[in-house]
């Protein structure tokens, strides 16, 4: 059964584009891994090597209230300071609720997450870092000024129309740019064995043909999965929908609608909405929450337009 449902939903052009499209930036993270992590760390040994006064420890315990930072230490603002001084878009909005700024000082990673997307609070080390946390490091640290952003950001603007269309499905046209900009940003990094790893299985995953003959209902006279197993393909497709629902939930107060449409895609999948029961019930409270808050709004309303 499981088989069966994936192999319909491969047989749909559009949505194996997006899947294919959404493996290249799982090897893209992969790649980017060790890299981001050491840059970091050595940007973090300079920062402290030119200022040793930021090796002072936090005595006031700072940290975000949301998304800002109010009443800091002083050790704690100068880190602020550095921060924003090494932003590549002064002006542009840091996620300081990603951060413990008592942190700064020892742990590089807790530098690097003021350089990305919001929801990165929990995660603790490049490792467990998706592409998007990375790419966003990379375009928004002056550390990386090096690497040509123009291929760093197009990069990033695929992956956001990627992640974001309404049905996950995205055209050969559209494959066609993508492909030319993923490959524009690996030509950045020639001497790194984990990205020209990376750029191999790209490659090798954008000349495939992911459709699907399930044993006993198809004929097999055609190419079978093309040397991908059907454990795999589920495997990053699961990695790919997951990060995409908490990219979601993160976001849910701001925007219900996309949460909901994605909802409703499992929802018409069995071998989905198994996998993804936990998921679904979360979701299903942030729609109680959003329409009793509505509900609460809607009857002050009523109340406040009640002449005595």
């Amino acid at each position: 059964m499981v088989l069966e449902e994936l192999s319909a939903r491969l047989n749909d052009d559009g949505y194996k584009n997006w899947l294919k499209a959404g493996y290249c930036l799982l090897r893209l993270r992969d790649g980017l891994h060790a890299f981001t992590n050491s840059e970091m760390r050595l940007f973090h040994k300079n920062l402290v090597t030119r200022n040793p006064g930021l090796l002072r420890s936090c005595k006031s315990g700072c940290r975000p209230k949301g998304n800002q930072l109010y009443s800091l230490c002083v050790v704690c603002a100068e880190w602020r300071t550095e921060i924003l001084r090494h932003h590549a878009h002064p002006g542009g909005t840091v996620n300081w609720g990603n951060c413990r700024p008592p942190l700064w000082k020892e742990d590089h990673w807790e530098l690097a997450k003021a350089y990305m997307p919001r929801g990165q609070a929990g995660v603790n080390g490049a490792e467990l870092c998706d592409a998007s946390a990375l790419l966003n490091l990379i375009n928004y640290c002056s550390h990386f000024s090096y690497i040509d952003q123009c291929c760093v950001r197009e990069v990033i603007r695929c992956r956001n129309e990627l992640m974001h269309s309404c049905e996950m499905r995205v055209c050969d046209q559209w494959m066609t740019r993508y492909q030319a900009g993923i490959q524009r940003l690996l030509l950045q990094f020639p001497h790194l064995p984990e990205v020209a790893a990376a750029g191999q299985q790209i490659r090798e995953m954008l000349a495939v043909d992911l459709s699907v003959l399930v044993p006993g209902v198809d004929r097999l006279d055609g190419s079978v999965w093309e040397g991908v197993g059907p454990e795999s393909i589920s495997q990053w497709e699961n990695e790919l929908l997951k990060e995409r629902l908490q990219e979601l939930c993160d976001t849910a107060r701001q925007d219900t609608e996309e949460l909901l449409r994605l909802r409703d895609f499992i929802l018409a999948n069995k071998d989905l909405s198994d996998q993804f029961s936990t998921e679904l019930l979360t979701i299903e409270s942030l729609e109680a929450q959003r329409m009793g808050k509505r509900e609460t709004e809607e009857e002050r309303e009523k109340e406040g337009a009640v002449v005595v």
